[in-house]
């Protein structure tokens, strides 16, 4: 029912073959359009490399940063990852929770 096909990776230029079994493992899951990228194109995307840093773990692709606050509900010590503007309050978790758990 399949043969194999030669794709061409979007990414990089390179062919790289689309097997037959590919192709039925696509079918099975109900993909209908044909890989655009290369397996180690495609790879280096699920990994982030190809991201630009937009993986939610900062350019660096290390630990999200961190910004300490004190919490407008309790007055305790925390921190949140995003950098507060000022304008709005910020919570610790508990206080989030307990003020987003009545809608």
């Amino acid at each position: 029912m399949f043969s194999d096909k030669t794709l061409t990776c979007r990414d990089c230029g390179a062919q790289f073959t689309f097997t037959a079994s590919e192709q039925a493992f696509f079918a099975e899951k109900g993909f209908n359009n044909e890989p655009s990228r290369c397996p180690s194109c495609r790879a280096e995307r699920r990994n982030g490399d190809s991201r630009g840093g937009n993986n939610n773990r900062g350019a660096s692709g290390g630990t999200r940063q961190m910004f300490d606050v004190v919490c407008s509900g309790c007055g305790r010590r925390t921190q949140v990852p995003f950098e507060p503007r000022g304008d709005r309050p910020v919570y610790c978790r508990d206080c989030f929770e307990k003020k987003n758990s009545r809608y």
